[in-house]
């Protein structure tokens, strides 16, 4: 995008989003179809892209059924989704998803608004703005389609909360959902989209609803990495709403320079599909179709070897890797490979296991399946006991780490390498 020298802010801005309303927003994607914008290939500051600050990987269909606040699909409601930037921009867009939908989702109101001060519902004073799609405030998605909106003006803060509300009219067939976001949602009766205050979001929510990602029009960013994992990179032993997942750290450390996006899956897979597609098979939505990526640190794996009767030979997970490698280096990424952590003392780490993660782990370190090597399993390792997590690190099912071992795994993974 050419920088527009001598126009005032306002003016400046409006030429942006005029030329970025041309590049793959208020259009229906299929799911396997890649919406990914290059990240500036020029100094940051001769150009604005559009690069991904929040992501969440489609998980399953919620029962249409199910009560408020559990992780069900809430016709008739609005659900205000609470989601952290990992950089800022002058502008956002996002993507809502009815991957998993069985019937057409209908939305008929959508709004994005940074968060009030203090937690909650509410939004910051002068910050909720109506999206369009196509420039029309409904639309309606179809099973298996993802769909992106227009630009919307919005200073998105660095390192802080958005929310994006969404109201849907009748119930959900199956609401395409990420369960166990730790992070509290919201949901209110209605449509109470465009309500500053959260005084009517009465219900909670643990999970994500429809949208699956938020991009930021940037002049600062250098591009995106995605971290593509199981529950470790989900964060499951870190504190609930605290931020404290290894990508949260990382993108502390990186500081705005690149965005760090999070596509981690609980009880995900490499090779098969068990809770979500499998890595391989999500590969192309969940990393590829991210705007602005330029890396991708792989740290999936462990539960294709857990998962026993069906767990494969260490030799098959390797040739994932490889597999994996090949395609996101043929989309011109650097892709970055984590070593698998130690899992002694959990109840399903049978000498078997261990005997594959070292085997995976070596050939990870050889250094001839990625570009670069995070090595998750000597940062985390206890000296005394090297098939299990230090005790610091433990968050207490010797499979997990805590917010410690999170912020371990960011320091296992070398900036210069991104």
């Amino acid at each position: 995008m050419e920088k527009r020298q001598g126009l005032p802010g306002t003016a400046r801005l409006a030429a942006l989003l005029a030329a970025a309303a041309l590049i793959g927003t208020g259009v229906h994607l299929g799911a396997d179809t890649l919406r990914r914008d290059p990240a500036p290939r020029t100094p940051p500051e001769a150009a604005a892209a559009w690069v991904g600050t929040w992501t969440a990987s489609p998980v399953a269909a919620a029962a249409p059924d199910g009560p408020v606040g559990s992780p069900a699909g809430p016709g008739g409601r609005t659900v205000r989704n609470v989601l952290h930037t990992s950089i800022g921009g002058t502008a956002a867009r996002i993507t809502l998803s009815n991957l998993f939908g069985t019937a057409p989702l209908d939305v008929s109101s959508v709004t994005l608004a940074v968060r009030a001060p203090g937690g909650g519902a509410g939004a910051a004073l002068g910050t909720l703005r109506r999206v369009p799609f196509a420039g029309r405030h409904t639309a309606t998605i179809a099973p298996g389609e993802l769909l992106v909106s227009d630009p919307v003006a919005l200073g998105v803060p660095h390192d802080g909360d958005l929310m994006v509300s969404i109201h849907t009219p009748a119930a959900d067939a199956g609401a395409t959902t990420h369960p166990r976001a730790l992070q509290t949602s919201y949901v209110a009766e209605g449509d109470r989209t465009r309500e500053t205050s959260g005084s009517a979001f009465t219900s909670r929510t643990p999970s994500w609803h429809h949208v699956t990602a938020v991009d930021v029009l940037t002049s600062e960013a250098r591009g995106a990495v995605v971290a593509v994992g199981d529950s470790l990179t989900d964060g499951s032993a870190s504190t609930h709403g605290a931020n404290a997942r290894w990508p949260d750290h990382l993108s502390d450390r990186l500081g705005g320079r690149y965005s760090v996006l999070n596509a981690g899956i609980s009880g995900n897979r490499l090779l098969t599909e068990d809770r979500g597609p499998g890595a391989l098979d999500r590969l192309d939505r969940d990393v590829l179709g991210r705007s602005g990526v330029r890396t991708v640190i792989v740290a999936v794996g462990i539960n294709d070897l857990l998962r026993s009767p069906e767990a494969p030979p260490a030799a098959e997970v390797v040739a994932g890797y490889r597999r994996l490698a090949d395609r996101a280096r043929a989309r011109g990424l650097r892709v970055v490979g984590a070593t698998l952590a130690p899992c002694g003392g959990h109840r399903d780490c049978s000498a078997a296991v261990r005997a594959a993660r070292t085997e995976i782990n070596e050939a990870v370190r050889r250094g001839d399946i990625f570009d670069a090597v995070a090595d998750f399993d000597r940062a985390l390792r206890d000296p005394d006991d090297p098939e299990r997590l230090a005790a610091a690190y433990d968050g207490g099912d010797h499979l997990h780490p805590g917010d410690a071992g999170c912020a371990r795994m960011s320091e296992a993974v070398d900036p210069a390498a991104l």
